[in-house]
């Protein structure tokens, strides 16, 4: 889809963002691992980055739930991206929804650095809303790659993340398999109103008044 510049043409130097969204378990950053190996076989200069706050598989490394692996640096704030990428041409991002509002300057700062940027994230926290910086990372990318699961209830595809109802009730809960499924649109919200809680216009979900 995507065809590393050549970086030996002082012309062809504009940056972008890429953005690869969808639920857990969709191969999000198995994709991020992907473009970066084949920017990194076109020899060019590629630097991965993390939220320091990810420590699931490994501290330092970027994993895939495929157990594919990729060196990285975790940071702790967005900030730090734009200092350890002066002499980078490739830049990768993964669980980009882990940061704050930062992550979207320092995107644009690279991109108009002339650099590549390729970010991988969540879209939708486990209640169904827009996660984090995620928005507005999809706005300003010149290219956008949403992915899907296969729901682990009807075997559908599955843009849902759903955290299970014995963990933990904050936006950031840093879980895998024994925490987070991926279920469909249909399977989603029916768990959800299983459990009491429905989707209203408000930025949190509510609970079901019974009489």
């Amino acid at each position: 889809m995507f065809i590393e510049r050549n970086i030996c043409n002082p012309e062809a130097r504009s940056g972008w963002i890429e953005v690869i969204a969808g639920c857990m378990f969709s191969g999000k950053t198995e994709e991020l691992i992907r473009r970066l190996k084949r920017s990194s076989i076109a020899k060019q200069k590629v630097a991965i980055f993390k939220p320091a706050i990810d420590k699931r598989y490994d501290v330092m490394k970027v994993v895939s739930h495929d157990k594919h692996a990729i060196d990285s640096v975790p940071v702790i704030r967005a900030e730090e991206i734009l200092k350890r990428s002066v002499d980078v041409d490739v830049i990768g991002i993964d669980e980009a929804q882990f940061f704050n509002d930062k992550i979207v300057d320092v995107a644009n700062d690279l991109a108009n650095a002339g650099k590549r940027v390729i970010i991988a994230g969540l879209d939708m926290d486990y209640t169904g809303r827009p996660f984090g910086p995620m928005p507005q990372l999809l706005a300003i990318a010149e290219f956008v790659t949403k992915v899907n699961a296969i729901c682990s209830k009807t075997g559908e595809i599955a843009s849902y993340t759903y955290r299970f109802e014995s963990k933990s009730d904050e936006q950031v809960f840093v879980g895998e398999k024994e925490a987070y499924t991926a279920l469909s649109r249909r399977a989603f919200f029916e768990n959800m109103k299983s459990r009491g809680v429905y989707r209203t216009s408000s930025r949190k979900p509510v609970k079901h008044k019974t009489r």
